[in-house]
This record gives structure tokens, C-alpha cells and sequence, in this order.
């Protein structure tokens, strides 16, 4: 791969959601909202604090993540979509490796 983030960034691939719903309902690519749970593909070597120090970062290559909607910056690499995100904007770690429920 030809990307390497920096400082507290995080590079993650969406995990694509299922494509029926429960009931067999197909959903069309248009009606589906971009999925907010990814895989960590690659970490920044972390944030810098007041001291100097580099505060290495929580999540690490193939934690699966749940991240704020709107954050983070859409990329190519490699001919696939994947979005850089500052860890600060992923909100947790999915531990289970099951898919994350949302609320209703």
C-alpha cells in the first residue's frame, strides 16, 4: 500500500452493510447511507503532547471501529475507497468483531 498516515490520523476501509433487510427486502445502492463501522487498515504513529512525547494511538491495525458520520477525509488508495479520520473521530472499538446495532 502507498499511504502511511501522520501523527493521530487513522486510514480505515467502510465495512459495506447488508445488502437485504431482515424481511428479504433488497436495498438499492441509492437509498443505503454510507456505512460509519471500518476496518483500521493503518495508524499514524500518534498525537503529540504538550510535553513533546508522542502519545501512541488506542485503536491499531485491524480493529474493527465505529466513527462519526461526517468525519474524516474521502481517498483512493490502490483503486479502493477508504477515509483518513483523526482518532479523535472514531468513537469506539467494536470488540465482538459482530456488527455494530443501531439504535431504532
Amino acid at each position: 500500500m502507498g499511504f502511511k498516515p501522520l501523527h493521530d490520523r487513522v486510514l480505515v476501509r467502510r465495512v459495506e452493510e447488508e445488502q437485504k433487510t431482515k424481511g428479504g427486502i433488497i436495498i438499492p445502492d441509492t437509498a443505503k447511507e454510507k456505512p460509519s463501522e471500518g476496518e483500521v487498515i493503518a495508524t499514524g504513529p500518534g498525537a503529540r503532547n504538550e510535553d513533546g512525547k508522542v502519545t501512541p494511538p488506542d485503536v491499531k491495525v485491524g480493529d474493527r471501529v465505529l466513527f462519526s458520520k461526517y468525519g474524516g477525509t474521502e481517498i483512493k488508495v490502490d483503486g479502493e475507497d477508504m477515509i483518513v479520520l483523526r482518532e479523535s473521530d472514531i468513537l469506539g472499538i467494536i470488540e465482538d468483531g459482530k456488527k455494530a446495532k443501531k439504535a431504532a
